[in-house]
């Protein structure tokens, strides 16, 4: 299992963090999980093509999120002729609507898509790229999940659990990847300190959980609850025994000189594992190494 963190922003505009999104390489299969305005850019760079991608799964549909969504699919689509399987595309009610809203028949990108698949110039482009009769138009392989529902894979299982994010006006997600090699768990947008969504990470060895601000910086108590703070989170990763925490999903008054540093002095204090700073394109390990030696 190799992951790489794609976006380690929020919607809040940054030239140094694009927003969320993650890649999961496990064995032939490459699993997309959100994907936020500039995150397919990230995909790229980290060395992946939109026709590697297996599997894509949503957490939620805030716009930070999802935006690079239809991307995926459509450059799937369009360069890989008629030789790619479907994409296979899981996310919280109501996918089917959000789907057809992209790239429906009368969806946002409809008349790219008849262009696509009507204009000779466009079918010779999909002739030259190995496609073969009436050009189809991109039609991913949609499955509606909800907590306890399980995805398998070969050598590989994902299970849904819960997430406090918007609710109701939102159905929101996380994500439990557990192989051979490990646990990973990807909170979604989870806040607050969440006895479902503790119970849901249990164990695994990484926790990649959203630290959107400081605790104490909040508007309200509703908005504390509903984005993951530092010290929440210190008190998520703790009493879940989570192996690792990956902070990740950052505004960016966190990236002010000396802020991170005091951020994880203080949640040193509650957990007591390894806490990763979150970077765009970084790959992250299911252990950490032991100390070398200085040169």
């Amino acid at each position: 299992m190799k992951v790489t963190l794609l976006g380690t922003g929020t919607p809040a505009p940054s030239l140094k963090r694009a927003s969320s999104g993650y890649v999961f390489e496990l064995g032939d299969d490459v699993v997309v999980m959100d994907h936020g305005p500039g995150a397919h850019h990230r995909l790229l760079e980290a060395g992946y093509q939109a026709t590697d991608v297996s599997h894509f799964l949503a957490t939620h549909y805030h716009y930070d999120h999802i935006m690079d969504y239809p991307r995926l699919v459509l450059t799937r689509w369009d360069h890989g002729g008629d030789k790619v399987a479907p994409l296979k595309v899981y996310g919280p009610d109501p996918l089917h609507e959000i789907n057809e809203g992209f790239i429906g028949e009368s969806g946002v990108f409809a008349l790219d898509i008849a262009a696509r698949t009507e204009s000779p110039a466009s079918i010779a482009v999909y002739r030259a790229r190995g496609g073969v009769g009436d050009r189809p138009r991109p039609n991913p392989d949609l499955t509606q999940v909800a907590p306890g529902d399980v995805i398998e894979g070969k050598d590989w299982v994902i299970k849904v659990g819960p997430a406090r994010h918007v609710q109701p006006s939102l159905n929101c997600l996380s994500y439990r990847v557990e192989t051979d090699q490990g646990v990973v768990v990807y909170s979604g947008d989870n806040g607050g300190v969440y006895q479902p969504f503790i119970d849901f990470a249990k164990g695994a060895d990484v926790l990649i959980h959203m630290n959107h601000f400081l605790s104490g910086t909040e508007l309200t108590p509703e908005y504390r609850q509903m984005s993951g703070s530092h010290l929440d989170n210190a008190e998520t990763a703790k009493h879940a025994g989570v192996g690792m925490l990956v902070l990740t999903h950052f505004l960016p008054m966190l990236d002010k000189t000396g802020v991170k540093e005091r951020m994880v002095t203080e949640m040193s204090d509650i957990y007591d594992g390894p806490i990763v700073l979150g970077e765009d394109l970084m790959q992250i390990p299911l252990k950490t190494d032991a100390l070398e030696a200085a040169d």
